[in-house]
């Protein structure tokens, strides 16, 4: 076993080569550290609102103070070690982010040293015997991932339960499973659930009005998606309708295949919006595709060149070059990088600003995890635009974006409800907390083609756009919102949101450019709205936590009429206007 012997003495903090005030929210938190003077302590921000930079500040005062003499950071990633550790150095403190178990003891020209917990699991004593060797500062980035209780969990127990302070930093304290997450407290609800509890909270709502992070725009796109069973079967369906969750995952699946038409249709109106984005004041402005898998990410990486005309960074997880390619596209001013899980969380790349997220992956901390790539903001003004599948759950998770969310275990079970979509809404969160749509790839299933239109933009919980499926590719309904300005501040995103809709509701239906037919034979209006009615609840259900039935009643109430299946179509065009209006105006949930 490699020895763990230390340094006695801790290499001097140096004077810092550049000195950043602190914002607010972190001066604010390092003030409640001091005062506490806690063991433990667990800061939740949301990504890009300078995490590592309050974690720092913590450090290096305890460092000069003297109340620790060491230092360790645990990530979740190896590429994020060398970022912890150039940030580290920019403050006066120096970290060994090529540190490996193997080693034993770390030079003594360090603080300390930059491992994985992944690394840590690998040789839990190992990483005990430093922890006691001197007095230890151990730091948990994006600690949710320590709550794995077979192994990364265990280990970090294992290992990190001898420290003099531990610091666990997160922006999604949040876990799709229950399993407790180390060195956090958890406080027992009235329904004897148990919540997570920060010291320091900073979510993306309060980030978005002190101009830390960008506001996100949401483009959802929905299609026609076919396929065959294993029986000979063909069914098709139209991504974004009312369907089951065995239905929504196979038209999701399908809508991701390269070799359909939604795929390319996509990234050619996110390679429009980018170009948008960098004519409009973000020179250097990047575009990112997250996969679902290498093979996928390899073909969308050729499609992305068809449509560009020049081949994109790929960057896999079994790519030993992964972080040096990483790095170089952060650092240049290439238009669009293809990843599966690579920069999915830390990876700090700030001119990131468009984004698709082409994966099947549905649970909210994936989802929060992705987002966040998008939301560093490096001036005021700068916005982020995400190109996603019209899907409800993925439109549930855009729309409550700035709904702070916190680790709940044994969470107690749901009353009894009779009515249906009480049981859908049940069977809808058993779906997504699956994680993945089922296999797209089962046997005997032959994906036939899909297409691709715009459907409707998401953005602070409301929903915008014509609908009527007028968002054909290349549309003036599309181009509209293709075409905002990439340097808005909220309140302008909303103000000029809700024009560009009134445009398009006083334009005609087969107005030149649309794409579509002047006539619409009155099924498939009802059908649309039916659609886009259904979408909406399932917003405001993601966003609120108000059941279908119970959100379907009220608007019954509002507008009259009978149930959406038998609603006239001025009745479903006022119950969408309602939740629209619920969602500007911040509605309180109806229950």
């Amino acid at each position: 076993m490699p020895s763990a012997a230390l340094p006695r003495a801790a290499a001097r903090v140096r004077p810092p080569r550049r000195s950043r005030p602190l914002r607010a929210w972190q001066r604010q938190a390092l003030a409640a550290y001091r005062a506490a003077a806690p063991r433990d302590f667990l800061a939740v921000a949301t990504p890009g609102a300078g995490k590592t930079a309050f974690a720092l500040a913590v450090a290096k005062g305890l460092l000069a103070d003297g109340v620790v003499q060491g230092l360790t950071v645990v990530t979740p990633t190896e590429h994020l070690k060398g970022q912890w550790a150039a940030a580290a150095a920019e403050v006066g403190v120096e970290l060994d982010p090529t540190y490996r178990n193997s080693a034993g003891a770390a030079s003594a020209s360090y603080h300390g040293v930059v491992v994985t917990y992944a690394q840590v699991a690998a040789h839990p004593a190992l990483h005990e015997a430093r922890t006691r060797a001197r007095r230890t500062l151990v730091v948990l980035d994006e600690v949710h991932h320590a709550g794995d209780a077979r192994s990364w969990g265990d280990a970090a127990r294992a290992a990190f339960g001898p420290a003099t302070r531990r610091l666990s930093l997160t922006g999604t304290p949040f876990r799709s499973d229950t399993n407790p997450i180390p060195f956090v407290t958890y406080a027992r609800e009235a329904d004897g659930s148990l919540r997570s509890a920060s010291d320091s909270s900073y979510g993306y709502g309060e980030a978005l009005r002190d101009g830390v992070v960008r506001p996100v725009i949401f483009l959802a796109y929905s299609g026609e998606t076919s396929w065959r069973t294993s029986a000979g079967d063909v069914v098709a369906v139209t991504l974004g309708e009312p369907l089951t969750p065995d239905l929504v995952a196979r038209a999701w699946r399908t809508a991701l295949d390269p070799e359909g038409d939604w795929v390319p249709t996509v990234l050619a109106a996110a390679d429009r919006r980018l170009s948008e984005v960098r004519a409009g004041g973000m020179p250097d402005a990047g575009g990112l595709v997250i996969a679902g898998d290498h093979e996928k990410a390899r073909a969308y990486a050729a499609l992305l060149r068809t449509v560009t005309g020049s081949a994109p960074a790929l960057v896999l997880s079994d790519d030993p070059g992964a972080s040096r390619r990483i790095a170089a596209f952060g650092a240049s001013t290439e238009r669009w990088m293809v990843a599966v899980r690579m920069v999915s969380e830390g990876v700090d790349i700030p001119r990131l600003a468009v984004g698709v997220y082409a994966t099947p992956t549905s649970t909210p901390l994936f989802f929060a995890q992705a987002v966040g790539r998008f939301v560093r903001a490096r001036r005021a003004g700068e916005t982020a635009s995400v190109f996603l599948p019209s899907v409800p759950v993925l439109l549930g998770l855009a729309a409550e974006l700035e709904a702070d969310r916190d680790h709940v275990l044994q969470r107690a079970a749901a009353a009894g409800e009779d009515d249906l979509l009480a049981v859908e809404d049940r069977l809808i969160a058993a779906a997504n907390r699956s994680g993945d749509a089922p296999d797209g790839e089962a046997a005997g299933v032959v994906m036939l083609g899909a297409s691709a239109h715009f459907d409707q933009v998401l953005f602070d919980g409301a929903s915008y756009g014509a609908g009527g499926g007028r968002g054909g590719p290349g549309s003036v309904e599309e181009e509209d919102y293709l075409g905002l300005p990439g340097l808005l501040l909220p309140d302008q995103v909303v103000s000029l949101l809700s024009r560009r809709q009134a445009q398009q509701l006083a334009r005609p239906a087969g107005a030149a450019g649309s794409g579509e037919p002047r006539a619409e034979a009155a099924h498939l209006r009802l059908a649309r709205l039916r659609r886009e009615l259904q979408g909406l609840v399932g917003a405001w259900h993601h966003r609120t936590g108000a059941s279908h039935g119970s959100i379907h009643a009220e608007l019954r109430r509002a507008s009259g009429g009978p149930a959406a299946a038998q609603a006239t179509e001025e009745q479903l065009r006022a119950r969408v206007d309602a939740l629209r209006a619920w969602a500007a105006a911040r509605r309180p949930a109806p229950r």
